[in-house]
């Protein structure tokens, strides 16, 4: 896994959201953006993080932030999760990890004694010049609007 620190500049990338179209790090020039990366659509704890971003969009807009979440999910799994909880984000498919790979949250994990692996839930805050401001990697999902704003 790479280890990104606070002061790099952001890994540029391209990824695909769920209407088709691509995006880049480099359409978020200018502005901040913040990019989270979770592991599966319609869990509990994803589903909680996600919720708590879309209802505190207008936190985020007024602050002047974009918000992307990326995952390994298809295209079609992240439509039925954004049309389900009315999410106002795009969500990035990264089937082949490359950009999960990019900002080094794809690795070994344990769960339930169970060991595998899968994205480490992380989110990066890059401000208007590609650099990263911040990074948090104990995401409380409940509240991760407070631990980002």
């Amino acid at each position: 896994m790479i280890k990104l620190v606070e002061g790099d500049k952001a890994p540029n990338f391209v990824g695909e959201i769920q209407n088709g179209n691509k995006v880049a790090l480099n359409d978020y020039s200018g502005k901040k953006l913040v990019l989270y990366f979770y592991p599966k659509d319609n869990t509990p704890g994803c589903t909680n993080q996600a919720c708590n971003i879309t209802e505190n969009i207008d936190n985020y807009k007024n602050n002047g932030f974009e918000v992307l979440g990326v995952s390994p999910d298809s295209i079609k799994s992240h439509v039925k999760f954004i049309e389900k909880y009315n999410l106002a984000f795009n969500l990035i498919s990264d089937e082949t990890k490359n950009i999960c790979n990019l900002y080094g949250v794809w690795g070994p994990k344990k769960f339930m004694g169970r060991e595998y692996e899968g994205v480490h839930r992380t989110t990066f805050i890059i401000d208007e010049n590609g650099i990263i401001e911040k990074i948090i990697s104990k995401v409380d999902t409940k509240n991760h609007t407070n631990q980002i704003l």
